[in-house]
């Protein structure tokens, strides 16, 4: 019935479901069309007559047989599997669920298995839900795990059934109708066939084997995020990037994807840092987190300065979004973060565009463009996003005096500094500096910096207290969460893991770039941030081509920066420094491509 799916499935069966314009049935019969198959017997219920006179109406070249459950509203899966076993004792089958979608190849990964009895199964990823199984080292299938069964604490042993089955007639006619009865007799008919592969397994283990899917997409349609998900995966080529980028994040969904667009730390938090957050989740989940005060004391703990100059943010965007709404002229350096300009009328930004290839440009550059120009505020990234440009300590505070002088609000977002090299000393978040230029405002991502983006934890930090007080004003009293709030209270026992962490870092970065200079096609602009922007040679890929390509064929996730402000048609692409690891195998694809 798809409750869970509500006004998709008001007035048809799961399986008439739409993923990207096209049914859930009408794909899988395409997809069987195209196998040596006998027969169809397609078992219906819910709103059973839609789904009947469609599939007759536009799969005539098909040879499908009916049957009808009348009581799918009282009774599961197992039921409406009794009413055709006799078909099963009858030859070999596939049986498979309608609320899936899979790629061509499934089926062939089953039918070119010579082995009888066969399950498809996926390796346990944190998105699946229902029936398990535990493989022995031979791909026999040692035990079904039921939903009530699974234990998290066992979850690297798990396989997911993608409930799709091949069954020997042998195996059908001996073992499993005659379980089959014998369950529904003792059991009931609102019960899961599943478990009768379960019961059947635990008497003999021998008959059914597992066939792990490697590399193929499949998703069950459960509820709206479901669909959701599955129309990112199956969507056509030519439109999955947008898809993705449509999400902006949670990525932890698509279990094989290798994101180098969104930026954070490879190195923190260190494993014993994980592990306290881990042993305070049950308390950290139940517990309601403190209120501005007391995370503005952690917050100046964290960065020692003084609590009254600072003010924690869901993530920086929320204080982003606090500081920019406001009608002042405002002067930005593009290309640029554009969370900054996206909260500012069009006509109160003056824009500085560097005329250079590598989007460089020094204090001095500042100050010579925006000298006389009508701005109330002045905006530097430092490092820049996307082109890695660093000023060093000593010309910001030039600035900041420049700035103090003509009475302008001088805001450095240093979200990347350190990953800057000697990024001890690059920091503005001092109380001495903030007291020497009260029109200083420091926005920092926390998220970014020490690689937890899914806390969303940020700071803008002032000497200016009445703006600090407004801003305290202007987001919620209970903006971030208790597991955010523990983070900042812990993260001073771990201050020699961060450094270590930017250490290793430096040193990757460095090894990286020197990879990236290897690829023909790309020209490497020098970084001092957690990313390198690089120009794609126009002769082999247009930045899009290149992006599309990686994510379409590698599943590796890269940004494509001509739609940013200023790099429209010079074909750049920004890359996110990971781990070693993750670095080798893109530096591996792009070599090879």
């Amino acid at each position: 019935m798809g409750k869970r799916l509500g006004e998709y499935t008001k007035e048809n069966t799961k399986c008439m479901l739409e993923i990207n314009g096209e049914r859930l049935i009408d794909r899988m019969l395409k997809q069987l069309a195209k196998l040596r198959l006998k027969r169809i017997i397609i078992v219906a219920g819910y709103k059973g007559e839609n789904l009947i006179n469609h599939v007759n109406a536009n799969h005539k070249n098909l040879n499908i047989e009916w049957a009808y459950n009348p009581v799918y509203d009282k009774t599961n899966n197992i039921y409406s599997l009794s009413l055709v076993k006799d078909k099963l004792i009858e030859d070999d089958t596939l049986l498979i669920e309608s609320d899936l979608i899979v790629e061509d190849g499934m089926f062939d990964l089953l039918l070119n298995d010579s082995y009888p009895n066969l399950a498809l199964v996926a390796k346990y990823e944190t998105w699946m839900d229902g029936t398990m199984v535990r493989i022995d080292k031979d791909g026999t299938i040692e035990n079904f795990v039921p939903k009530q069964a699974f234990r998290y604490e066992e979850k690297q042993f798990y396989y997911k059934t993608v409930n799709i089955y091949k069954f020997s007639k042998a195996f059908s006619e001996k073992s499993y109708v005659p379980f089959l009865e014998a369950y529904i007799k003792a059991m009931g008919e609102n019960e899961y066939y599943e478990q009768v592969l379960r019961v059947v397994t635990m008497i003999n283990n021998s008959e059914l084997k597992a066939k792990v899917i490697e590399g193929l997409q499949w998703y069950e349609i459960d509820d709206i995020q479901d669909k959701d998900i599955a129309e990112t995966i199956f969507v056509d080529k030519t439109q999955r990037l947008e898809k993705y980028m449509k999400r902006y994040g949670g990525y932890w969904r698509f279990e094989h994807l290798l994101d180098f667009c969104y930026l954070v730390n490879p190195y923190f938090p260190c494993q014993r840092m994980r592990d306290e957050m881990q042993a305070n989740f049950d308390k950290l989940l139940t517990e309601y987190p403190s209120g501005m005060f007391v995370n503005s004391l952690l917050a100046g703990k964290y960065f020692n300065i003084k609590p009254e100059y600072v003010v924690v943010g869901n993530g920086a965007a929320e204080l982003i979004k606090s500081l920019m709404e406001n009608d002042q002229t405002i002067g930005i350096i593009y290309p640029t973060f554009e969370e900054y300009p996206h909260r500012k009328d069009e006509s109160k930004i003056v824009k500085y565009f560097p005329e250079n290839q590598d989007y460089s440009y020094s204090a001095k550059d500042i100050k010579t463009f925006f000298d006389g120009k009508n701005i109330q505020q002045l905006l530097l990234i430092n490092p820049d996003n996307p082109s890695g440009n660093f000023i060093a300590k000593a010309d910001i505070l030039g600035l900041a005096a420049w700035c103090k002088e003509r009475n302008i609000c001088f805001i450095v977002d240093e979200s990347f500094v350190y990953f800057s090299e000697d990024y001890l000393n690059n920091s503005l978040l001092s109380d001495s500096i903030l007291e020497s230029f009260d029109n200083l405002v420091v926005v920092k991502s926390i998220s970014k910096s020490y690689g937890v983006p899914g806390l969303r934890l940020g700071v803008l930090a002032s000497s200016n207290v009445e703006l600090i007080k407004s801003i305290k004003k202007d987001v919620a009293i209970w903006n971030i969460n208790s597991f955010a709030e523990f983070y900042l209270q812990i993260f001073n026992k771990y201050e020699k893991d961060y450094k270590h962490a930017c250490e290793l870092f430096q040193i990757e970065r460095k090894r990286f770039v020197e990879g990236l200079q290897q690829v023909k096609f790309l020209r490497v602009i020098p970084s001092q941030a957690n990313f390198i922007m690089c120009e794609v040679d126009k002769n082999r890929f247009s930045s899009h081509q290149l992006t599309e390509t990686l994510l379409n064929k590698y599943n590796i996730l890269i940004k494509d920066c001509d739609t940013k402000n200023g790099l429209q048609g010079k074909n750049m692409v920004r890359i996110a420094v990971r781990n070693q690891q993750d670095n080798d195998i893109l530096l591996k694809t792009l070599i090879n491509l």
